[in-house]
């Protein structure tokens, strides 16, 4: 698997439900992982058109929603040493580089 590049953001999206302690809980917590790991972190209403369609497609027990960079990350609440565990390893990981080619060896 490939690593994302050094220092680009993972992106975070939190669906969230009024008054949800595990959703205000989700966002603390990662207020404070964003402060140790390039994070981009957005935050949806349930009850908007884009918080109902994720909710439909992915089906959680509970709220909040998480996603980690578009797919599925965990409902309810935040497993903090998994994310943790995640972003460590993304942050750990080769960049990505591009390909050799003899384009790109031409100029030698």
């Amino acid at each position: 698997m490939l690593g994302q590049p050094q220092g680009s953001p993972t992106a975070v999206t939190v669906v969230h439900a009024e008054a949800c302690h595990f959703c205000d809980d989700a966002e603390q917590a990662l207020a404070l992982l964003a402060e140790e790991f390039p994070l981009e972190v957005t935050v949806i209403e349930v009850d908007w058109a884009e918080g109902r369609r994720l909710v439909d497609v992915h089906r959680p027990a509970m709220n909040p929603l998480v996603l980690v960079d578009g797919a599925y990350f965990s409902s309810g609440r935040l497993p903090r040493k998994k994310l943790t565990r995640l972003l460590e390893a993304r942050n750990s990981a080769p960049a990505m580089t591009a390909p050799v080619t003899d384009a790109s060896l031409a100029g030698r």
